[in-house]
């Protein structure tokens, strides 16, 4: 009779665990199906994202929902922002570093931090208005069409993430392009 050496018993160990399934938390299911009951809405938001996309880079636009979507909570939007950008090119190691971007500045172009920088302004609103320094570093990246565009695109996730967190709508579910630019 042999004995295991203690690599050999790690490696049954790791096995073992690896072979047992993992009992998740339960789901929680939705509130209420606001799309359905306010189809007009629904539509109306449709539409206005549909606007407010227009002429906005679509890599930018997706580090912009995510970071609003992280500051409001939003696991629905994440899941579908995440997935999307991923989807498009982005990497996994900008959209990490995205919660904490002002220490990971170098991952991304000054474009994008102005995009990041006013995002969390309009969406946090702390002071009661967005600061004119965040404000400068935006109106230097982008002419005024474009800004104009991506102050849309930021209050329009906004709506969204609120929707999405009052009526609890479960993250988990989205397949990128599932709504083909049509949604948040």
């Amino acid at each position: 009779m042999t004995t295991e050496t203690q690599a050999q018993t790690q490696a049954r160990t790791q096995t073992q665990n690896q072979n047992q399934t993992h009992e998740y938390a339960t789901e929680h299911a939705p509130r209420l199906s606001w799309a359905e009951h306010a189809p007009e809405v629904y539509k109306a938001m449709v539409r206005l994202d549909a606007a407010a996309r227009r002429g906005v880079d679509p890599v930018l636009l997706e580090l912009v929902k995510i970071r609003a979507s992280q500051l409001n909570h939003c696991a629905y939007c994440l899941d579908m922002h995440t997935k999307d950008a991923l989807a498009a090119g982005e990497s996994v190691e900008r959209i990490i570093q995205l919660s904490a971007w002002e220490e990971s500045r170098h991952f991304y172009t000054e474009k994008e931090l102005a995009a990041i920088e006013l995002t969390e302004a309009v969406t946090v609103l702390t002071d009661g208005f967005v600061p004119d320094e965040v404000y400068a570093k935006a109106a230097k990246q982008f002419d005024e069409k474009e800004l104009a565009q991506l102050i849309a695109a930021i209050n329009v996730i906004n709506a969204w993430n609120r929707f999405a967190v009052t009526s609890r709508m479960a993250p988990g579910h989205y397949t990128p392009g599932q709504f083909k630019g049509s949604t948040t």
